[in-house]
């Protein structure tokens, strides 16, 4: 599986450095021209974006999870987890009604 990335300079940064390509964003413009690049690269799988630019192209987002591939993941950057998002031990609290 091949990977790309799209976020703020030191993320994508730490990504390259493990050898996966990616483009720094830093507007919203930005971060959907990226997301072109990356859906319409051959041979990408999963893309990933970082929550804070994620959630300035919510609604663009939107129009790319019907589809199998490529898969798009959020992540948190370097300033940590966004406020309104629940972590995945919310969720999966939620969903199965235990903490693990």
């Amino acid at each position: 599986m091949s990977y790309f990335i799209i976020g703020d300079e030191e993320t994508v940064t730490g990504f390259r450095l493990a050898g996966i390509e990616g483009r720094v964003a830093r507007s919203p413009y930005e971060t959907r021209e990226a997301l072109k690049v990356a859906a319409s690269t051959e041979g990408v799988d999963i893309i990933v974006v970082t929550e804070r630019l994620a959630l300035e192209i919510k609604a663009d987002l939107r129009g790319y999870y019907p589809l199998n591939f490529p898969l798009i993941i959020q992540i948190p950057d370097r300033k940590g987890p966004v406020e309104q998002r629940k972590s995945v031990h919310e969720i999966v609290k939620s969903a199965v009604g235990i903490s693990i």
